[in-house]
């Protein structure tokens, strides 16, 4: 009978810590759940809950950083995707309207825990705010890199990828310090244009695509260009007189309008291949997907230091 009501303690002492167990587990659950994090941006503050279910994110770069991260996303504008992301172009996903325009009643009906935009999306802020939380993601070109990372780990911190994150900035950090050891010294230099059509704008230091020189320190052909986020619209005896080393395209048409590559054709002309860059060879035509499209992602960033790099060998 002793033995028996000993048996019968132990068991009952068991099943005790058991149920305190799946308590704990329940409330430590719940509280994961319900953990609530606010995030300081350009637009304002915005609480968020930690590890958001159903995500949507107009910034290309915060799509590229949150694919990297392996975090799954519910809504994107599926129009103009970098090819590289075009799996969010499937039935997949929502399509929650256009960079410019978003598409207000279909993310009322996904009521999602997050929104992320930029620019484009920024006169949307408040409509949007009133949806789900929003939070502003734009790369600073003035400040580029440190902007870059506050994105890529606030981000990281929302989705409890943290670790992730670090370890990809790490890789970018040390592709760019190669870079800029190529970089240093360098008796040539650059000049970096977009071509939209027929026109061609001339980029440079703290502009949208300044980190050529700001970060990898790649030197200016022209220390006075304008800085603004269109460019500074020039000609082709521009091009001629600064007569870089080393000419930089973005070909705009590639990837917005009807997607027709246009910039090797606009810039295929006397003053053109009279310069240094044409006659070197250096002439290099970046990806529109990495630097006009999806600038400020885990991915985009790495591989727009590859590729200048590789054009300064």
């Amino acid at each position: 009978m002793k033995k028996l009501t000993l048996l019968m303690t132990g068991l009952l002492f068991i099943l005790l810590l058991a149920a305190c167990g799946s308590n704990s587990d329940s409330a430590s659950g719940a509280d994961k759940k319900e953990e609530k994090l606010t995030i300081k941006h350009e637009l304002g503050e915005t609480e968020v809950s930690k590890n958001p279910e159903k995500i949507v994110t107009f910034d290309m770069g915060a799509l590229d950083t949150l694919d990297k991260l392996g975090v799954d996303v519910a809504g994107v504008p599926q129009e103009n995707l970098p090819d590289y992301l075009s799996k969010y172009s499937s039935g997949d996903y929502e399509n929650v309207g256009g960079l410019k325009e978003p598409d207000l009643e279909k993310i009322a009906e996904m009521q999602p825990d997050v929104i992320f935009i930029s620019g484009r999306q920024s006169d949307y802020y408040d409509q949007l705010s009133e949806l789900a939380p929003t939070i502003y993601v734009g790369v600073d070109t003035t400040d580029y890199m440190n902007s870059f990372k506050k994105n890529t780990e606030t981000i990281a911190k929302i989705v409890g990828k943290e670790t992730e994150a670090e370890e990809a900035l790490s890789k970018i950090d040390d592709a760019i310090a190669e870079l800029k050891t190529k970089a240093e010294g360098m008796d040539q230099k650059a000049l970096i244009t977009l071509v939209n059509d027929g026109s061609v704008s001339a980029y440079g230091k703290a502009s949208r695509f300044g980190v050529i020189h700001d970060v990898y320190g790649v030197p200016a052909v022209d220390e006075t260009i304008e800085a603004s986020t269109h460019g500074q619209s020039i000609g082709f005896e521009y091009i001629s007189e600064k007569n870089p080393d080393y000419l930089f395209v973005v070909d705009r048409g590639a990837v917005v309008g009807n997607g027709t590559s246009s910039a090797e054709k606009v810039l295929d002309n006397e003053l053109v291949n009279g310069t240094n860059a044409a006659k070197e060879n250096h002439i290099t035509y970046l990806s529109p997907d990495y630097w006009y499209l999806s600038g400020g992602g885990l991915e985009s960033e790495l591989e727009k230091v590859k590729e200048v790099s590789d054009a300064l060998k």
